[in-house]
């Protein structure tokens, strides 16, 4: 199973060795800003490291936003990422599920999500797989109740859309971590990645805040979340404070055989 971390955007591959990461994830532009992909190791060098990459999309993207402003862009973003992903030979492109505002119908959201693919597949597809993240909080969000996430995959299933499971996201979203990996795939089919947090809060308080899965303050039992690996059988990332990430990769090493 391949272990690895999210890491700085300016040396991922020597952070990947620092950590003694297998796979890595990062960012190529401003995570708050809309500004487009900048230039990152070339596909030689990340497999001359015997790296695998995956890319998370901008947090300011959300497709799904009945706002112009916001949809527009945020569906070039995506273009735009995908695109750059595939330039370097990443594994895939990880997008938040995003949200309507409040009293606004949910399906419109739905819509937004199938006119991304729609119009992507279109031109000939984005060259790596998107995958779908779940997500906290948020009344209005796609991806944070199974009934939900289920409608967005009624959507999105047929394009081909991948799923990435996030464990501090599920917790705070008030997903019982026992038998997760299950009923995500009864949903989706699929678990493509899994971002392995653990929480600095209580179950179902709806707050994204990390923490690391070891020796980290966390409230989920670290052997709670090496079920969820084991289970889910896909690559790892730990978005956890990066003081103890190379202890995080360590313990699930060691745990996970």
């Amino acid at each position: 199973m391949q272990i690895g971390a999210h890491v700085r955007d300016d040396d991922p591959l020597a952070a990947a060795r620092e950590r003694d990461a297998a796979v890595v994830q990062f960012f190529l532009a401003d995570p708050q800003g809309w500004r487009k992909p900048v230039p990152a190791p070339s596909a030689a060098e990340i497999e001359a490291a015997g790296v695998t990459v995956f890319i998370h999309a901008p947090y300011v993207v959300n497709v799904a936003s009945t706002n112009n402003r916001i949809r527009m862009p945020s569906r070039k973003l995506v273009g735009q990422h995908a695109a750059a992903a595939a330039e370097i030979g990443a594994r895939g492109l990880v997008v938040h599920g995003g949200h309507v505002r409040k009293d606004e119908d949910p399906e419109l959201g739905l819509i937004n999500w199938r006119k991304l693919f729609e119009r992507q597949a279109e031109d000939g597809g984005f060259g790596v797989p998107i995958l779908i993240e779940n997500t906290a909080g948020g009344d209005g969000a796609m991806a944070r109740q199974f009934d939900m996430l289920a409608r967005l995959w009624d959507v999105v299933g047929g394009f081909g859309a991948g799923f990435c499971l996030d464990t501090c996201h599920a917790f705070a979203a008030g997903w019982e971590l026992d038998g997760v990996v299950d009923r995500v795939k009864a949903i989706t089919g699929r678990i493509d990645l899994v971002h392995l947090n653990n929480s600095r809060d209580e179950f179902g308080s709806t707050r994204d805040r990390h923490a690391n899965v070891v020796h980290g303050g966390g409230t989920i039992p670290p052997e709670q979340l090496v079920a969820v690996a084991r289970a889910a059988g896909a690559p790892v990332i730990v978005e956890t404070p990066s003081e103890g990430q190379a202890e995080d990769i360590a313990y699930l090493r060691d745990a996970l055989g």
